[in-house]
């Protein structure tokens, strides 16, 4: 058998599967109504690292212990005992907050809960379920085969995996679903002095971070504290933010959004389109493999220029 005929039927094979109509195009998930999420104002956070403290007791995480006689838990990025962690991004003098020349600024880190979210859609054995009503992205720990395709699909970095367990897992924030079920706060935002971690209905939050767009830098304003419905207010300066609220579009949405006074980008967060990557992959994926259509019809082909060379020898 030639290369050429057998290119031409895999070529024929696949016209024909791409010809049949798309069975189920990909679909541009909304965010859920009830969906509950954090927005997360870098203006208010003060780096006192409170919030990682809250995280790990609250998701009973051993410290990442450093220095020479292992006196300080100070990790420096999200690991397997690390789900939150704040950074600090800092420029010329750093004189200033949330300042991008001369100034400096906190983020935080930890899973952004997409609307549509890869690693749910990229994991083969259903261990990343979505919440259907908070939306909360959970981990299930005896479904997962340890394939770490979440690693590879998250487009945030945020899944880890246990890499000096015997019996790994992958790690993540679940938004402390532990605690919400008991009427409780996630750990981060329950500890967090100035209202930088706002836990709350995912609709609220983006409300309120588009109010506090519209606030004229250096005037005092109420923020709220923990949660959007605690009641817990602080009366604070409003700094001058940038006119983007990350995790409002990027891929699809997020339900952890974001405030800074400095660009995203610069923050260590990536520049992401507005479109999920989940819709596009599942768009090529439903078209051509719905029915293993385009497998079938593929193998058929190569089946018939076998038969058929085998025939020209004989």
């Amino acid at each position: 058998m030639k290369r050429r005929d057998f290119l031409k039927g895999i070529a024929g094979g696949a016209a024909l599967a791409i010809a049949q109509p798309a069975l189920a195009l990909a679909r541009e998930k909304s965010r859920i109504p009830d969906a509950v999420g954090i927005l997360y104002d870098a203006t208010l956070c003060i780096g006192c690292k409170a919030c990682m403290v809250g995280c790990r007791k609250a998701n009973n995480l051993q410290p990442e212990m450093v220095g020479s006689q292992n006196l300080w838990d100070n990790p420096i990025d999200l690991s397997a005992r690390t789900l939150n962690i704040i950074k600090k991004y800092e420029n010329g003098t750093g004189e200033y907050k949330d300042r991008e020349t001369n100034g400096f600024s906190f983020i935080k880190r930890h899973c952004m809960h997409c609307v549509d979210p890869a690693c749910v859609s990229a994991c083969p054995a259903s261990a990343l379920p979505k919440d259907p009503k908070t939306g909360i992205v959970s981990y299930n720990k005896d479904a997962c085969i340890g394939c770490r395709y979440c690693q590879v699909a998250c487009p945030f970095l945020i899944p880890k995996f246990e890499w000096d367990n015997p019996f790994p897992k992958i790690v993540k924030c679940q938004l402390c679903n532990h605690l919400l079920a008991k009427g409780q706060l996630p750990g981060c935002c329950d500890v967090c002095p100035t209202g930088a971690s706002l836990f709350g209905p995912a609709a609220a939050l983006l409300e309120d971070a588009k109010r506090r767009q519209n606030m004229q830098p250096g005037k005092y304003y109420n923020f709220p504290v923990s949660s959007i419905q605690s009641g817990q207010i602080q009366y604070q300066k409003a700094a001058q933010y940038l006119p983007h609220i990350y995790g409002e579009n990027e891929v699809g949405g997020t339900q952890v959004l974001m405030l800074a006074g400095v660009p995203f980008v610069k923050l260590g967060l990536p520049d992401l389109p507005a479109r999920s990557y989940v819709a596009l992959a599942e768009n090529i994926q439903h078209t051509l493999y719905k029915g293993m259509i385009l497998p079938i019809v593929a193998f058929g082909g190569l089946i018939f220029l076998v038969k058929r060379s085998g025939k020209n020898k004989e």
